[in-house]
């Protein structure tokens, strides 16, 4: 592209030649030229206009500010609103959490915590209003707190249920013989052997030869030793000085310092020491004082004692 100039005053006349990358660069700086000057004049008449009060602009401004206020608005409310809901679902969690942890305070044998009766309250709806912020705010620092506290709380009942459950596991409930009744009760009875009354201080279990012999509850072996009445006998201390003693064994499995759970086979039925035929002598002692173990085993579900014994049975 050729643009010839001419100046008729000097009477001489120039040629420019136009490439398309001149042409091309010569409209991008008319295109930023354009952008420089509307920017200048929104700055100068809108800016302006908005500060100094002008009655158009001035109402253009309040227009869209006034838009841009409303959609944050709806936005935040909409956030409130949804975050209340999930507040309200929170807050009556908590309170079938509170019930549920009353119940189980109750079957851990620990009273319920005395609760602050909140003020009574009453009266017809006239209307509603939501949340603001600062009170949806304060609805969570108390959920937050009272979070707190039933987790302190529910620390405490594990505990104690925890503690509860190794005590029974501790109690001598679980039968010395599977599958077998007592048969010489404890109390006084006729001696087999000398035929004088005498104080039975035990259970007699009937079994056979080899009949495993299992621990009537938790606990650690403090004698494992042959006596000249008892025979192969086997004493564990259950704590609290609870000790169960297992008499006239064939065989013993453990040894003295070994720990034992509940239902595990310490020995098998025999007939050493003061005997007359094979079978378990089961005794419970209280702070070294001879009880009955029937009432122990009772408590767990083995089958009460048989009648006592004729004077033949074994002691």
């Amino acid at each position: 592209m050729h643009v010839i100039i001419t100046d008729a005053y000097l009477a001489r006349s120039r040629a420019i030649h136009l490439s398309g990358a001149r042409l091309f660069g010569a409209a991008l700086a008319v295109s930023l030229c354009l952008v420089l000057v509307a920017a200048a004049m929104y700055h100068w008449v809108f800016l302006k206009g908005a500060r100094e009060g002008w009655p158009v602009v001035g109402s253009l401004v309040r227009l869209v500010v006034k838009d841009e206020f409303a959609e944050r608005d709806r936005y935040m409310r909409a956030n409130l609103d949804a975050m209340a809901r999930k507040v309200g679902e929170m807050q009556a969690r908590m309170v079938q959490l509170e019930s549920l942890g009353d119940r189980v305070m109750g079957l851990a044998g620990m009273p319920p915590p005395e609760a602050v009766k909140p003020d009574a309250r009453g009266g017809a709806l006239v209307g509603a209003r939501n949340l603001s912020m600062e009170e949806l705010q304060a609805t969570l620092d108390e959920l937050e707190q009272l979070t707190h506290q039933r987790v302190d709380l529910m620390t405490v009942l594990e505990s104690r249920l925890f503690d509860q459950h190794i005590r029974k596991k501790m109690i001598p409930t679980h039968a010395p013989v599977t599958g077998r009744t007592a048969g010489s009760g404890f109390g006084w009875r006729v001696d087999p052997i000398t035929g004088q009354s005498a104080l039975h201080t035990g259970l007699d279990f009937q079994a056979d030869t080899g009949t495993p012999i299992l621990a009537a509850a938790g606990g650690m072996v403090v004698t494992q030793e042959f006596h000249p009445a008892y025979g192969n006998m086997v004493e564990i201390d259950h704590g609290n000085q609870l000790v169960t003693r297992y008499a006239h064994a064939s065989k013993t499995m453990v040894k003295r310092g070994d720990i034992v759970r509940r239902g595990q086979k310490i020995a098998e039925v025999g007939t050493t020491g003061r005997s007359t035929g094979a079978h378990l002598h089961f005794e419970v002692l209280v702070q070294g004082v001879f009880q009955d173990p029937q009432k122990f085993l009772s408590a767990g579900g083995v089958a009460p004692q048989l009648a006592a014994a004729p004077a033949s049975s074994s002691r």
